[in-house]
């Protein structure tokens, strides 16, 4: 029986093929955590929004949100999806007045 021996470029060519091939599967696998992290962090600031009556966190986050996020949205299309959270309602407070309510002043 005789065993073929590959030359030392070819030994190299293969184990730098699997070198890419680890790195593209280690790309992939960091950005998954990424978009993991920010599902869950998004998740949190939403739940935050829709169900903390404190003014100091779902008042106050919101009202930042509204301040924040036009200028970090850059895409028409991602503007449109925080649409219903751009728009501030009648009964929630602007970063001027937070902390102010009940306070007996007229904002």
């Amino acid at each position: 029986m005789t065993v073929v021996r590959k030359s030392i470029g070819e030994r190299l060519a293969q184990l730098e093929a699997q070198r890419k091939t680890l790195q593209i599967r280690l790309g992939k696998q960091e950005r998954a955590v990424d978009t993991r992290r920010k599902v869950l962090i998004g998740a949190l600031v939403l739940h935050r929004l829709e169900h903390d009556r404190d003014v100091q966190i779902g008042g106050g986050l919101a009202a930042w949100l509204r301040s924040e996020l036009p200028k970090f949205l850059t895409r028409d299309g991602d503007r449109d999806l925080f649409d219903d959270l751009l728009k501030r309602r009648a009964n929630e407070p602007s970063l001027g007045n937070v902390g102010n309510v009940g306070s007996g002043s007229a904002a």
